[in-house]
């Protein structure tokens, strides 16, 4: 784990008698000094707040990621004997990188695709088939059991294989990208259960979509090509040793991201633009051009694939094109009334989407005390919503009366043989049911039916209201079991619904089609719940071919932002916080202005000097799971003691196993240490391979010997004086993306550095738990 491993290790300090007193600050302000008072009579303890997380459906110890460049001698010499072709060969391989993702990313869209269409269109066929039969009983069974086998697969190898798979995936690889790890977060298992569950899912006629889940399945292909591939399942490139660090990594995940919203929606500057607004806590131009193009390689590689399928050559899989739901044939023309109407859907969409992320976080928090009891109670949810989900589909439509067909229709109606905007269902020759049209088809094609245009009176009201209700239900109880699921494509349904409504009521006094008011309500939803602006419009924009509907979609979507941001959070935001992902955002609370750096600082504190003693630095790593030790030069290395810098776990561990010990204090420098090591001896590893302090192997005798320490220390750590403002450390310690940030003492004559600020330093709970008088919104 991070910085602390837990109580064993308080106890094991405070048997040590290594509970070190709190630096006064000595304030000549009495109120001030009064504010600070519970401060000064406090012993520093160990903080233990944000150690664990839920990632996905599974509970796991975190910890933070190092994006700083670690700057000691070993890598300084490294940098300087690095040839032009060196050099040459690392920008290639980005470039690469950036290319294998977005052609793994577009195959696996392609994939997922093809599947869900062949899955579930063999299921619907079947229950149509015994529909027109007049098997209806028959044809609830063949559908609700087809529903659960899936279901009941996609709970299980989710259960079992990779519980961190569950969910849509955004928030964790949101927290990934801030700076947090959790072992199963990308791992290869994760990959797997993220594409076969996310089909079985979405084929079980589950209300989600698999567009939140593809964008983890492009962080995973991204993680996997980065890291070098796995070595648990003998996938390894030694090639790719350049990208064993966390920040190209970082980088890559970024693009990986990108890819896998440009593969879902088909929309690749709407995939750009998610991972700037939504996913990216760090960014700059050089990843902008690289994101680009790898979205770009995606979208090429869909439009290859669905050319192919054109002729029929991928089963029920091969209408429409790269657009997924095009609108550009309805003619847009708007006018000043037509506003009013925006911004009554703005307003419904904002209250809508607040009141959707209240719910969802109640009923998240509820399934999770389900979850904790085991696999067999996930799968048996999941069974049980899946259940609900076919009663519903398939019973629901029972209520809506049989609409005969439109005289001047050029499709077929009723349609048979495939999904179109005109299901038989019970209905007599030339009628069709409008809510079969979209309970039993694919989420996609009954997105298709509602954004379709010219189709004023195709849909009743009292067809459209119960499809909302069910369907903004539906996609609460779902999301949350033991599958992969998005949000995307349940919310955009539920908003498409109440567009519809809300175009048939204000039709008097709007010119707008109807299939252009179920668009504008999906915008409105997705404001409303996930409060994204520019990525969601463009999204929007690539998904329909309309851009002349720009500037209303931008309209709405502003306007509902605005509306439920007064509620609550957005609701990947709100999910990262209910998971305790220890994620910084860009600004500081404000409370934070009312302490300073060295207020939150937790202890004991553990020191090396320059050339230790390998029996301290074994007890050190022994009893504690500190990733950071601060490095203190004393005489007869430096006049008096100053701080030389900063040395990492990893590397301390690695340097034990090469056992290049001294039995003298003496300096041996960088050039003894690389007759032994590599630079790349000392990269960080990938998922699950890190050397564990178990590994080392050293002897009683070693344990009086000494290691030389300069040639691994970071002689350049980021500091900060005690006395700064915490909420300036704060936004630091975010902008940099830092692991550790040292606090150095302001007056003279003290010891070199009073502690070192992490991640978990900054978290909420262990501030407010130390000042609990504290207003957190103050």
């Amino acid at each position: 784990m991070d910085l602390r491993e837990g109580t064993n290790d308080i106890e094991s300090m405070e048997g040590l008698g290594m509970d070190v007193e709190r630096n006064g600050s000595g304030f000549e302000d009495e109120k001030e000094a009064g504010m600070r008072q519970p401060l000064l009579l406090r012993k520093r303890t160990m903080n233990t707040t944000s150690q664990i997380a839920i990632v996905g459906a599974n509970v796991c110890p975190i910890e933070s990621l190092d994006y700083e460049i670690v700057e000691n001698d070993l890598f300084k010499q490294d940098w300087r004997s690095r040839k032009k072709v060196q050099i040459f060969q690392y920008i290639v391989l980005k470039w690469t990188l950036a290319l294998l993702i977005g052609l793994a990313t577009g195959l696996v869209g392609f994939f997922n695709n093809l599947a869900v269409e062949n899955i579930a269109g063999f299921k619907l066929l079947l229950t149509s088939d015994l529909m027109l039969k007049d098997r209806f009983f028959a044809a609830f069974l063949a559908y609700s059991g087809c529903n659960l086998v899936l279901a009941a697969a996609a709970a299980a190898i989710c259960a079992y294989i990779a519980p961190a798979a569950a969910g849509s995936g955004i928030p964790e690889v949101k927290a990934y990208l801030n700076g947090i790890d959790a072992h199963s977060i990308l791992a290869p298992s994760t990959l797997f259960v993220k594409i076969f569950g996310s089909v079985l899912g979405v084929s079980a006629g589950f209300v989600l979509g698999k567009e939140g889940p593809m964008v983890h399945t492009g962080a995973c292909i991204a993680n996997l090509l980065g890291q070098g591939g796995s070595r648990k399942y003998h996938l390894t490139w030694t090639w790719l040793r350049y990208f064993k660090n966390d920040r190209d990594r970082r980088d890559l995940i970024t693009c990986g991201a990108a890819a896998g919203v440009a593969a879902a929606f088909r929309a690749p500057v709407g995939g750009v633009l998610f991972a700037l607004e939504e996913a990216a806590s760090w960014w700059r131009s050089a990843l902008l051009w690289r994101t680009f193009f790898t979205t770009a390689v995606v979208a090429v590689v869909l439009r290859a694939f669905i050319e192919y399928c054109r002729s029929g050559k991928c089963g029920l899989f091969g209408e429409g094109g790269l657009i997924m739901f095009d609108l550009s044939s309805t003619i847009t023309a708007y006018s000043t009334p037509d506003l009013v109407v925006i911004l009554v859907l703005g307003v419904i969409g904002g209250v809508f989407g607040g009141l959707y992320n209240y719910l969802l976080d109640r009923i998240l928090r509820t399934y999770s005390i389900i979850n904790e009891k085991g696999a067999p109670f996930k799968i048996l949810l999941t069974i049980t919503i899946s259940l609900l989900t076919s009663c519903c589909s398939y019973g629901l439509p029972w209520l809506a009366r049989c609409t005969p067909c439109p005289a001047d229709l050029q499709d077929q109606c009723p349609t048979i043989g495939r999904s179109g905007n005109f299901k038989n269902f019970q209905c007599p020759p030339g009628h069709y049911n409008d809510l079969a049209s979209l309970f039993l088809n694919t989420n996609d094609d009954a997105i298709r039916n509602l954004f379709s245009g010219n189709t004023d009176n195709e849909f009743h009201m009292s067809t459209l209201f119960i499809f909302f209700t069910a369907i903004y239900f539906l996609g609460l109880v779902t999301y949350g079991v033991a599958v992969p699921s998005g949000l995307f494509i349940p919310v955009i349904l539920a908003g498409a619904s109440y567009g519809r409504i809300i175009g048939t009521l204000l039709g008097p006094i709007s010119d707008l089609d109807t299939g252009l008011f179920a668009l504008l309500g999906a915008a409105s939803f997705l404001g409303g719940t996930m409060r994204m602006t520019v990525s969601v419009c463009v999204i929007l924009l690539e998904l329909t071919n309309d851009l002349l509907m720009l500037p209303l979609v931008m309209l709405v979507l502003l306007i509902s932002k605005t509306v439920a941001d007064s509620f609550n959070l957005g609701v990947y935001d709100q999910i990262v916080k209910m998971k305790g992902l220890p994620y910084m955002e860009a600004h500081a609370e404000p409370y934070m202005r009312h302490l300073v750096a060295g207020d939150v600082v937790s202890g004991p504190l553990i020191t090396f000097a320059g050339v230790e003693k390998v029996g301290n630095i074994v007890h050190a790593l022994r009893l504690t799971g500190h990733n950071g030790f601060p490095v203190i030069d004393e005489p007869p290395f430096s006049d008096a003691p100053e701080l030389c810098g900063l040395v990492l776990r990893s590397h301390l561990l690695v340097l034990l196993k090469g056992k290049r010990f001294t039995k003298e204090r003496v300096r041996t420098g960088v050039g003894e240490l690389l007759q032994r090591f590599g630079a790349f001896d000392f990269a960080k590893p990938g998922s699950g391979k890190g050397m564990k302090f178990e590994d080392l192997d050293i002897q009683e005798e070693e344990m009086d010997m000494y290691l030389d320490l300069h040639p691994i220390t970071n002689t350049s750590p980021y500091t900060v004086v005690e006395t700064m403002s915490l909420a300036k450390a704060a936004v630091l310690f975010r902008q940099l993306g830092l692991r550790h940030l040292c606090v150095v003492p302001k007056t003279p004559g003290r010891p070199p550095i009073v502690g070192i600020l992490t991640r978990h330093d900054f978290v909420p709970e262990h501030i407010l738990g130390l000042f609990p008088h504290f207003n957190p919104h103050k």
